[in-house]
């Protein structure tokens, strides 16, 4: 049986919408059987993936940050897309992984950065797919690391952060030399105009994470 569609779903902060306009709901659609999740972090994904959605035989929530909408980058169009469900090591690292996704990839790259100006290696790996997510490439990294830090905008409770620490917990633990954290919105309401400015992470609390993990 298939069924070929996809709803485009606005998502996230980092706008200073109104209340009800920047929540992070993709881990309820993630925890749907069968359903695919999907979420481009900058423009070359986002022209890709899309199509590779309306391509797929199933069901694809396409989420997109809206903090991204007025971003601009590079579009390749001579080199074929790599999978819509495959992540992507952005950079390569030796210290401590970083597993993000959507809005938050920009934020990854701005805390590995100031981490590599002060002498830490970080390993960036945008997921782009959050139903099914590829663990092959977060663990395979945290195999080299031995340090994982999730972030997203969303509320760590019950979340894709939280999926993504218990895998890695099960199928790489006697490679962590640290607790994985997790980095992400505050477990309240999400709040209106700049008070958000307040609840969504920024590099400074990811570079808290590493401190952390490296402090083991």
């Amino acid at each position: 049986m298939t069924m070929p569609v996809v709803i485009r779903v606005p998502y996230g902060g980092g706008i200073g919408a109104v209340e009800h306009h920047s929540e992070s709901p993709e881990a309820y659609f993630a925890h749907t059987a069968g359903l695919r999740v999907i979420t481009p972090s900058n423009p070359n994904d986002a022209y890709w993936m899309i199509q590779q959605a309306i391509k797929s035989n199933d069901p694809v929530m396409f989420f997109e940050p809206k903090r991204r909408y007025w971003q601009k980058g590079p579009v390749n169009l001579d080199e074929p897309p790599m999978g819509a469900h495959q992540a992507r090591v952005l950079i390569e690292g030796s210290q401590v992984t970083i597993a993000t996704y959507g809005p938050m990839t920009a934020v990854a790259l701005q805390a590995a950065e100031i981490a590599a100006s002060e002498g830490t290696s970080i390993e960036v790996i945008d997921l782009r797919s959050l139903s099914p997510i590829d663990f092959d490439t977060v663990i395979n990294s945290v195999k080299k690391t031995g340090r994982l830090i999730v972030a997203s905008e969303a509320s760590t409770f019950v979340s894709i952060s939280s999926e993504i620490a218990a895998r890695v917990a099960e199928k790489a633990f006697y490679h962590l030399e640290a607790p994985v954290l997790r980095v992400g919105g505050f477990d309240v309401p999400y709040p209106a105009a700049k008070l958000e400015e307040v609840f969504l992470p920024d590099a400074d609390r990811i570079l808290e994470a590493v401190d952390r993990v490296l402090s083991y």
